[in-house]
Formats: C-alpha cells, sequence, structure tokens
C-alpha cells in the first residue's frame, strides 16, 4: 500500500492553472517555443513530490539512462492512477493549451485536431494503441546529464509539454540547466537555456512549431535535455498529454 501522498498547497492547484495569464504564455510559446511559469509549486509541493521517487508501487517503470545511451541518471513512469497533484497539473493545464497546439497545427499544414477535453483525447490514444501513462519523475547525481531528445511514444503527439524543477539549484545541486535547441530549415540549431528555480515550470513544444516566414509559416524542430549536473542532486517531474504505446 502506498502511503497518502501529503503535500500543502499555497492556493488550490487547479485554481492556480486558471490564474496564469495564458494569453501571455501562448504568445511567449508562440514566440520562442517555450515559456517559463514562475513559482507553479511552492518548496513543500516540490518536496512531497520528490519523496514519491521512493515509492516504486506508484511506478510502472524505472530507466537508467546510461543503459539506452539516454545519458546518465534515471527515470520512473507514473501508473495509473496518477498521484493527484500530477493528475490536476495534467487535465487542467490541457485545455488551456489545446487551443495553441490545434492553431500551430493549422499553421503547419497539419491535419490533427485535438479535442476540448483531457479525456477525451487520452481516449485517442487507447484507440492508437497508446495506454501506457508518460508523467514521469527524473532524478540526476552528480556528473549525470540527460541527452537531446523528444517525448514521442507513438502516432498521437500533443505537441506541448510542461517539466516542473522539484529542486533548488544551488542548495541541492548545482548544473543541471535545462535546455533546448532548435533547428531551423537550412541554418545550424540554436541553443536554449532556460533558468529555472525550484517550483518553476516551463511549458515547451515536444517537437515541432511554427514560426511565420515570408511566404507563410515554417516548421522548426526543437529537442531538450539537461546538462550535466555538477554536484548534489536534482529532480523535476515532467508532464507529457499523450499516454505510450
Amino acid at each position: 500500500m502506498n502511503a497518502p501522498l501529503t503535500y500543502h498547497l499555497h492556493a488550490d492547484l487547479a485554481a492556480r492553472v486558471a490564474a496564469l495569464d495564458w494569453a501571455a504564455i501562448a504568445a511567449v510559446l508562440d514566440a520562442d517555443g517555450h515559456a517559463l511559469i514562475p513559482g507553479l509549486l511552492d518548496a513543500a509541493d516540490c518536496a512531497a513530490l520528490t519523496t514519491l521517487y521512493e515509492q516504486t508501487a506508484r511506478f510502472r517503470s524505472r530507466v537508467v539512462m546510461a543503459r539506452h545511451g539516454f545519458g546518465q541518471g534515471e527515470y520512473q513512469y507514473f501508473a495509473y492512477p496518477l498521484p493527484e497533484p500530477v493528475a490536476t497539473l495534467r487535465e487542467t493545464c490541457y485545455p488551456h493549451l489545446v487551443a495553441i497546439a490545434n492553431r500551430w497545427n493549422a499553421a503547419m499544414g497539419i491535419d490533427t485536431h485535438y479535442p476540448e477535453r483531457h479525456a477525451d483525447y487520452l481516449a485517442r490514444c487507447q484507440d492508437a494503441g497508446q495506454l501506457r501513462p508518460t508523467p514521469l519523475l527524473l532524478q540526476y547525481q552528480a556528473g549525470d546529464y540527460n541527452c537531446l531528445h523528444q517525448d514521442l511514444y507513438g502516432d498521437e503527439v500533443f505537441p506541448i509539454q510542461l517539466a516542473v524543477l522539484l529542486s533548488a539549484p544551488g542548495r541541492d545541486f548545482s548544473g543541471g540547466e535545462f535546455v533546448l535547441t532548435e533547428q531551423r530549415p537550412r541554418r545550424q540549431s540554436r541553443p536554449m537555456v532556460v533558468p529555472l528555480t525550484q517550483g518553476d515550470a516551463v511549458l515547451f513544444a515536444v517537437n515541432q512549431r511554427p514560426v511565420p516566414g515570408t511566404r507563410g509559416s515554417y516548421r522548426v524542430t526543437l529537442r531538450h535535455g539537461v546538462s550535466q549536473v555538477r554536484s548534489g542532486q536534482r529532480h523535476t517531474l515532467g508532464i507529457i498529454f499523450h499516454d505510450a504505446r
């Protein structure tokens, strides 16, 4: 039996998500392919989520990155039912992101249109054979890193995902910056480092996003990763909105 997840919220989590300036977030996502949400979780929320890493019954699988050439470090995918705050973030962020996702697909000439409710989108994932939950906790020690990658998992891909830093830079760890690269046609890759403090979240493009050009929008491809942790231990919560095969 899993111990109950005890965490306090300085406000209701769903209300916190609803109160965000989603118009401003959409504008930044359109411009940069990623958007920072400062202080989405407080320190106590972060600590409570971090303690879940040792509760192995909450997870469906554990991945040691070095075994697969993904980098160094490890992560675990949650099993259903998801812990309440993880499920809440997934369910409440999705409706604010779906209009952005549909607009991006239309600009890129992609026919896929996402439903308004996350439950309806998960039903579509199930119909495509993607039945396994994808929210995860990542753990890094000194010397660990995460190679640049994309979290795709099947034919159904929601084009935006969320990561929340649960550890405090400078206290719990050093190094370990969140990194994005963007590949535009006929150009070299553009690197971006997103500065995060404990409880900050970052929304970012999973695979491709549209960028306005002189002849309409064109597609740019993004990858994300984590630079080498120099000392301490770093934990991150990842919220992916599509499920996996």
